[in-house]
């Protein structure tokens, strides 16, 4: 290998951890919304704005989105930004317990009315007294409980089981699915009633696949973390690490990406995390690609414009001197496809 490579290889492995330790560094400013998201995506903007706009509200918001999107995090979000963020969030999922566990679960029971029931408990709702309770997997929670919920919902109070007094409890419900609620209430699987009671907001979660250029900004953000946490040797990403995180359709969203970049983190032997580590395969297919030639072109603009603008944190100059074109240019494009900086 000639000298003249050797310098330029090392050159350009200086350039990549410089670029690693620029980005380390940018996830608390310009892509942080909701005190903790990060996102440069639009479509993710507005879900915060709206968030923080309904937070101050007792409104309950229903949170839309496939598995992985973050729907707890924005849940966790709406609560820090409300007036009730000195009270507790409590979480529970509706799916994970069940069902003859979960009514004791969010109402509590008396002493001796269970098997076992050895004290007086206070369920998750009390639990959430002057502060926010959230429902995870909203759509599993069984119809006779659903009557349970709405009385609650309806009158503000609730009763443990076993007992025979009315508690008032001031808690107000966030909630989130997956699942195709109005299905589900045309199947007779879930109440009318209770959905216009939980969904008075509803706030739909895009997928990481759709937020163009935030896999690597969040790719990023947890490098840093399980770095300082499991492998301090590691300092960023190699190239074809951030050319396979950005074409990665990521079915899994956001939490595929953590787990992945997690295990790369344990696994990787030198100070940058490769493709090889994290096991993506090539792109996808193009099946999904527009056929008509002036959509698809638009589309794939507003891609590149986008990865661009993460990649040089919303930098105007910066991001005109990675597309290849001037500034007026680029003004011109962000105007046309309604994209923010």
């Amino acid at each position: 290998m000639s000298q003249t490579l050797i310098v330029r290889r090392a050159y350009n492995l200086h350039l990549i951890e410089q670029e690693n330790r620029r980005l380390a560094t940018q996830s608390g400013d310009g892509n942080t919304v909701l005190g903790g998201l990060i996102t440069s995506a639009p479509e993710m903007v507005k879900v915060a704005r709206t968030i923080e706009r309904v937070a101050n509200t007792n409104v309950s918001v229903m949170l839309l989105g496939a598995s992985g999107t973050g729907k707890e995090l924005l849940a966790r979000g709406l609560h820090d930004a409300s007036s009730r963020k000195d009270g507790a969030f409590v979480a529970i999922n509706c799916a994970a317990i069940p069902e003859n566990l979960l009514e004791s679960e969010l109402f509590g029971h008396e002493k001796g009315a269970l098997t076992g029931a050895v004290k007086t408990t206070e369920g998750k709702i009390e639990q959430a007294q002057g502060g926010t309770l959230f429902l995870d997997e909203v759509g599993d929670i069984p119809l006779p409980l659903q009557v349970k919920l709405l009385r609650f919902l309806q009158e503000r109070t609730i009763e443990r089981i076993g007992g025979r007094k009315s508690i008032e409890v001031d808690t107000r419900i966030v909630c989130a699915t997956h699942q195709n609620l109005e299905a589900m209430i045309a199947d007779g699987r879930f109440g009318e009633d209770l959905f216009y009671r939980l969904a008075e907001i509803v706030v739909k979660i895009p997928s990481l696949a759709e937020r163009a250029g935030d896999a690597p900004l969040l790719a990023k953000a947890f490098l840093k973390r399980f770095a300082a946490e499991m492998n301090p040797q590691v300092k960023g990403f190699a190239a074809d690490a951030l050319a396979a995180i950005d074409a990665w359709p990521w079915p899994g969203n956001v939490r595929e990406l953590e787990n992945r970049v997690k295990r790369a983190v344990i696994m990787a032997d030198g100070k940058l995390v490769g493709a090889a580590d994290l096991d993506l395969a090539g792109p996808g297919s193009d099946d999904d690609l527009p056929l008509n030639l002036k959509s698809a072109r638009e589309e794939s603009d507003r891609k590149v414009i986008r990865h661009a603008l993460a990649r040089s944190d919303g930098n105007i100059s910066s991001t005109a001197k990675i597309l290849g074109i001037s500034r007026p240019t680029l003004y011109d494009l962000l105007k046309q496809y309604d994209l923010q900086t």
